[in-house]
């Protein structure tokens, strides 16, 4: 990874800490005192971190000595469960455990649509086309809101009953992930008919954890999964036949989040045991533990992209 590396955690303490990847020095902390933080993303230019929280989102200045906000994002009623922004960082988009999904004007902070799911939701992604909020909720609902439509354009329930806790969509859209609680992941590719609305074909039902998967992740090269779950473990699937290429094991408690390098080459996770890890994906080991935490780590962000201009290349 190159020196313009922005890496972040957070969790359970109460704190956000920015580390220095490759020495493991963390470097700033900030505090977020209104609750424990849930989820953490760097917008692409490398300028913002939003960190979602019990029931705001607040927004800081990466490259800044200010150890407070530039705004906070209030609206939710409940626990924020993902955060993101569109590529340009335009706008943003929150999901809560209130049900609602919403997307917010970053410039002029307001909350400008809302979709309501009906039950908690979990996770959220944006589509690479920019153009679609897909959702998974507690009741086992995965759905796709059409930002243009400004509808639900389509939904699926893979098992009644059990909670999607993570979605991830390959970077060129042709595949989507949901994770469940009972430790499944569901592989659909994902097509584009004569309609404009996004279609889900069933490609493969991977029994990926015998418990709880807590994050899954498209790599950035589209060639693996990742999946990370309560039973400690992080797993590394071939995505051609989403069979097992590596179990990285180390963590000695739940495993919440993980984040790839751009060049897939790297793994960072973070969990309940109070340390971030990075892991060589060429070898399996750890080598670097990210130590400072006092409580749970459930939320790592990384940004290592080349940026030339403002713009990732």
């Amino acid at each position: 990874m190159g020196s313009s590396v922005v890496l972040a955690t957070a969790g359970y303490d109460h704190t956000i800490r920015f580390w220095e990847a490759t020495s493991g020095i963390c470097y700033r902390t900030l505090q977020f005192q209104d609750s424990q933080v849930n989820k953490l993303e760097i917008t692409a230019d490398k300028q913002l971190l939003a960190a979602a929280g019990n029931p705001s989102v607040k927004i800081y200045e990466v490259n800044s000595s200010n150890a407070q906000q530039v705004h906070s994002f209030d609206g939710h009623t409940g626990n924020v469960t993902a955060v993101g922004f569109q590529k340009d960082s335009k706008w943003m988009f929150t999901a809560s455990e209130d049900g609602f999904v919403k997307v917010w004007d970053v410039r002029a902070r307001g909350c400008q649509r809302e979709y309501e799911s009906r039950a908690p939701i979990n996770t959220a992604v944006l589509h690479p086309n920019q153009g679609e909020l897909i959702t998974g909720d507690a009741a086992g609902n995965i759905r796709v809101w059409d930002l243009t439509a400004n509808a639900c354009s389509c939904e699926l329930v893979p098992e009644v009953g059990t909670p999607v806790r993570s979605l991830s969509v390959a970077g060129d859209g042709s595949m989507v992930v949901a994770a469940n609680q009972a430790g499944t992941a569901y592989v659909w590719r994902m097509l584009r008919g004569a309609s404009v609305t996004t279609h889900f074909e069933p490609l493969h039902k991977l029994r990926a954890h015998q418990t709880h998967v807590l994050k899954c992740l498209i790599s950035p090269d589209m060639r693996q999964l990742a999946t990370v779950s309560a039973d400690k473990t992080v797993k590394l699937w071939n995505i051609e036949g989403f069979t097992l290429d590596r179990t990285l094991t180390g963590h000695s408690k739940w495993v919440w989040d993980c984040v790839f390098s751009v060049d897939a080459a790297y793994l960072v996770t973070a969990s309940s045991d109070c340390t971030a890890r990075l892991w060589d994906l060429s070898t399996g080991e750890a080598i670097r533990v990210y130590s400072g935490h006092h409580k749970a780590v459930v939320a790592c962000a990384l940004n290592d992209s080349a940026i030339e201009g403002g713009q990732p290349q």
